[in-house]
């Protein structure tokens, strides 16, 4: 069946020309909070890159990671599928997260490598004629270094530049000891993120008059071990309102690293047909930064661990300086990229993301039926502990502003109305329990429908 599809795929697309076919970039920083460069909220950290991109295309604020950490939220996009179906619901450690002392349950049994028989979305689009490039952080084979069996180039990805078992890079200066990613002569002390962004370039400017690309650019910054140019962190260290100088350089860094990717974009006059994204893999880590206003960091299942930059932009296409308040999620991005691609979904892949094609193409002025965007569920299923050990292990739904919050550990819940408190202050599952029943009942038969790993009583 797998082969019979790909063979399906291949005849369908490449009777499309290159020119009809847009390239993809697909930008992902680790950790990045949403506070740290939304303007709504951002702290005084300069991103004058995302801000000109934010400017050339559409924000969407209300964009969610399909997890709170970082190895099923990039599982997801991969496979255009939850964590939750996937099995695959927490980061790939070492060593295993024992429960925390008390704890009620154990958690849910959790992958530790994305598994084959799942179709990613680079098969997809190199079956169909795409170069494919994955270049950054993996985290999907397995701890520590990783099984090579697993990496980025036996999922679809034509090269893997970085791509391995690290979360985070033994050094963000060279060498940097990451397989497939060897030092450079005369770079004795590059930073990763320029290195990557060197990388990157070198990529698009292969070429790129011929097939469409699909690049996957994963940072491993601004996740641990923090560093950074040092004039830049010396240029925080005179700033108030951070919680860390190093890691607001991080962000200035990626950003101009950012920067240096889409110039040469625009350089080469491929904005037009090429569709950028750029975002996070989960929410920013409290030791860090502060994810205010939102409640909640990295590990949790409020808005500050799962709510992420959603930027993109398609020159020409894609309308500039707008925002849309659609909650979008990480698993959309599989069925989009196919879209854009006109290569069709798997049958045999069941998908819990949707394409959101339409919405990006949406002309102004123009009326498009949002029904089914808005009335479908966003749903997040987390049964295990996170590396802190903090977190309560539990699920949660957003249905249209409305978002709730399932512990597993005695079956209570927590209802927001995000509308009017995004910070999750106001718990209203007591005032409005028809709400808090609806959105339980929806929740926990998907939970069943995607046959989730539940945790187990001690």
């Amino acid at each position: 069946m797998r082969i019979f599809t790909l063979l399906l795929l291949l005849t369908v697309t490449l009777t499309a020309t290159a020119a009809e076919r847009p390239n993809i970039v697909l930008v992902m920083l680790d950790d990045l909070a949403w506070s740290d460069v939304v303007p709504a909220a951002k702290k005084p950290i300069d991103t004058p890159n995302l801000d000109r991109f934010r400017a050339q295309g559409t924000d969407f604020p209300n964009a969610y990671a399909a997890a709170p950490v970082c190895s099923p939220s990039r599982a997801a996009i991969a496979t255009g599928q939850s964590p939750g179906r996937l099995r695959l619901t927490n980061h790939i450690t070492v060593p295993d997260i024992t429960p925390p002392a008390g704890a009620k349950l154990l958690p849910g049994e959790t992958l530790d490598r994305l598994p084959h028989e799942k179709l990613t979305v680079a098969e997809l689009l190199h079956k169909a004629g795409y170069r494919t490039s994955f270049i950054g952080k993996w985290h999907l084979c397995g701890d520590r270094r990783g099984d090579p069996d697993f990496f980025p180039d036996k999922h679809g990805f034509e090269t893997n530049l970085g791509g391995c078992g690290y979360g985070g890079p033994p050094s963000y200066f060279a060498p940097f000891r990451l397989p497939n990613l060897p030092p450079r002569e005369g770079k004795e002390k590059e930073y990763l993120p320029d290195r990557l962004a060197d990388e990157a370039i070198a990529f698009i400017e292969q070429d790129h008059q011929g097939k469409p690309f699909a690049l996957f650019l994963w940072n491993y910054t601004v996740h641990w071990p923090l560093a950074a140019h040092q004039e830049v962190i010396a240029k925080y260290e005179k700033r108030k309102g951070l919680r860390n100088a190093t890691y607001a350089a991080m962000v200035e860094c990626a950003d101009t690293a950012f920067g240096r990717v889409i110039a040469k974009i625009d350089e080469l006059q491929l904005g037009e047909n090429t569709l950028i994204v750029f975002t996070s893999d989960n929410g920013g880590f409290a030791g860090v930064t502060n994810n205010a206003p939102l409640r909640g960091a990295k590990g949790d299942l409020y808005e500050g661990g799962i709510r992420v930059p959603f930027l993109v932009r398609w020159t020409g296409k894609i309308a500039p300086g707008k925002t849309n308040e659609l909650p979008v999620v990480g698993t959309d991005l599989y069925p989009t990229f196919l879209a854009a691609a006109g290569v069709p979904t798997p049958a045999n892949q069941k998908l819990d993301g949707v394409n959101l094609m339409p919405v990006f193409l949406q002309k102004p002025g123009a009326k498009l039926d949002l029904t089914p965007f808005e009335e479908r569920a966003i749903c997040w299923h987390y049964p295990n502990y996170a590396w802190h050990r903090g977190n309560r292990l539990g699920g949660a739904i957003r249905l249209g502003n409305w978002k709730l919050i399932e512990r597993f550990d005695n079956g209570s819940v927590e209802l927001f109305d995000l509308s009017a408190d995004r910070g999750e202050k106001k718990n209203l599952a007591q005032e409005k329990p028809e709400v808090a029943k609806r959105l339980l009942e929806r929740l926990q038969a998907w939970q069943r429908e995607a046959n989730v790993a539940m945790p187990r009583e001690r």
